[in-house]
């Protein structure tokens, strides 16, 4: 069983940063394709980013540019750096793990971005 844990969300201003982290609970997390996806108030949860066990990216065209995913395989760690956060950017952020067929998810983290 895999359990994700988000953390690093929170109120930042129009043009700021954060930092988001992913903990992998799982073995063998270099396996999984990880992901960040978002969700914002009465729209559908959508892809930010990904990156694969061999460390190739896939973004959005929205953030890219702007956001970096980045992985730790020795720490079972998967983070997403935000930069010029915009208040479009607001939504709960989730975790996703991905391996043949079997995806897993994490609770989420509120990213607000507001003056």
């Amino acid at each position: 069983q895999v359990q994700l844990v988000e953390s690093g969300g929170g109120l930042v201003q129009p043009g700021g940063s954060l930092r988001l982290s992913c903990a992998h609970s799982g073995r063998l997390f270099v396996i999984y394709t990880m992901g960040w996806y978002r969700q914002a108030p009465g729209k559908q949860r959508e892809l930010v980013a990904t990156i694969t066990p061999g460390g190739t990216t896939n973004y959005a065209d929205s953030v890219k540019g702007r956001f970096t995913i980045s992985r730790d395989n020795a720490k079972n760690l998967v983070d997403l750096q935000m930069n010029s956060l915009q208040p479009e950017d607001t939504a709960v952020y989730y975790c996703n793990a991905e391996n043949r067929g079997y995806v897993y998810w994490g609770k989420g983290t509120l990213v607000t971005v507001s003056s």
